[in-house]
């Protein structure tokens, strides 16, 4: 088990959390001393706890909090990333209706070299037919 007060951990509550967790730690303690009962121990282990985690600057929960969120943006970014690819190479629907192409004279330009452009019959080239 982790011991909470290993000062080699990580730190990744910032300064004003660290602060704020201190004091209402310490206002959570105590009221759990005031109260007593049940209530009172569950308030005393929640200011022990928040009282830990300003000592330490280190909260496990914000820990993997933090990790599931990085994996779920990470994986999203993937996946948004294969679409643009995917889709990548069809021309947008405002190229395609746009009135600059109305007229059959005039060609939709390639927008990826294959390497035949100088091969005859090649758009944009003279055909052997014309």
């Amino acid at each position: 088990m982790n011991n909470p007060f290993d000062k080699n951990q990580t730190q990744n509550v910032g300064e004003f959390e660290r602060a704020v967790s201190v004091f209402s730690g310490l206002m959570l303690v105590g009221k759990g001393v005031r109260r007593g009962g049940f209530s009172g121990i569950l308030q005393l282990a929640l200011g022990g706890m928040a009282l830990a985690r300003g000592y330490t600057g280190h909260c496990e929960a914000k820990r993997i909090f933090n990790e599931t969120l990085n994996e779920k943006q990470g994986s999203q970014k993937q996946g948004q990333a294969a679409l643009d690819q995917r889709y990548s190479h069809m021309p947008m629907d405002s190229e395609v209706h746009s009135p600059d192409f109305e007229s059959k004279s005039v060609d939709l330009p390639d927008a990826t070299p294959m390497g035949h452009e100088n091969q005859v019959g090649a758009r944009g080239t003279p055909s052997a037919n014309s």
